[in-house]
């Protein structure tokens, strides 16, 4: 892994991209003064973990395209891992032998899909009333305007610039169309931060879902108040213990 370089947000974001992230969105926020070699091994277990065991990934440019197909379905593998990650050691570069700390949070999303209205007859009420604007002598003396009620959100379109009711219609089912895209992007961005927000959290060490203790050999799901003393067995991908 050090084959990646110093810089720590280039470095994730490569080990991200190269699992295959669009499928299951792994959002990863690195902590303030965290140890970036602690980071990028526990983003390597993470891959160890994704792939269900160890492999040569120590230049992770080498990890092959069609490995990709396999991550489509890791989310309800993945899912618990979001939170906040905690890792102590002491680096090579510590003279004192002091334990430094790091941080990591990650948000495991599902894909957003593109939003697709489809418009249900049952889900709408359409009224007709006489139009009072342009569209010929007949507009004012027929009920050519068109209101089109969306029963499950409340939105209501009208048209009556068409020169007929067939016309306006159409014209209003569009302007519709395109309101309830936005009304369902607007309400689907909203449930996808506020997912993002439940499972990072602030992303404060007191959140901490598990911890990584190096000096001590240990490894602690919080969540669980349980330690496993293999600390090398979980890097490698192993959570069978949890």
């Amino acid at each position: 892994m050090d084959k990646i370089g110093a810089d720590p947000e280039k470095a994730v974001k490569t080990i991200i991209d190269r699992l295959g992230g669009n499928p299951c969105p792994i959002q990863v926020a690195i902590g303030a003064e965290s140890d970036f070699k602690g980071i990028v091994d526990l983003m390597t277990m993470k891959a160890y973990f994704y792939d269900g065991g160890p492999h040569e990934i120590a230049d992770i440019k080498e990890i092959p395209e069609e490995l990709k197909e396999k991550y489509k379905q890791i989310f309800n593998k993945l899912q618990f891992e979001a939170g906040v990650h905690r890792v102590q050691r002491v680096p090579k570069t510590e003279t004192q032998g002091r334990v430094h700390t790091s941080t990591v949070t990650v948000a495991i999303l599902k894909e957003r899909n593109e939003t697709e209205v489809k418009i249900n007859p049952d889900e709408i009420r359409i009224d007709t009333f006489r139009s009072s604007g342009a569209g010929g002598q007949h507009v004012n003396t027929t009920n050519s305007a068109i209101r089109i009620t969306h029963l499950k959100t409340g939105i209501v379109v009208s048209c009556q610039d068409g020169r007929s009711q067939h016309d306006n219609k159409d014209k209003a089912l569009k302007v519709l169309r395109s309101r309830l895209y936005n009304y369902y992007e607007s309400k689907a961005s909203k449930e996808f931060s506020e997912k993002r927000s439940k499972q990072v959290g602030t992303g404060m060490r007191s959140e901490k879902i598990r911890t990584y203790n190096f000096p001590q050999n240990r490894v602690t799901d919080h969540r669980i108040n349980y330690s496993y003393k293999n600390i090398e067995k979980v890097m490698q991908g192993d959570f069978e213990p949890f």
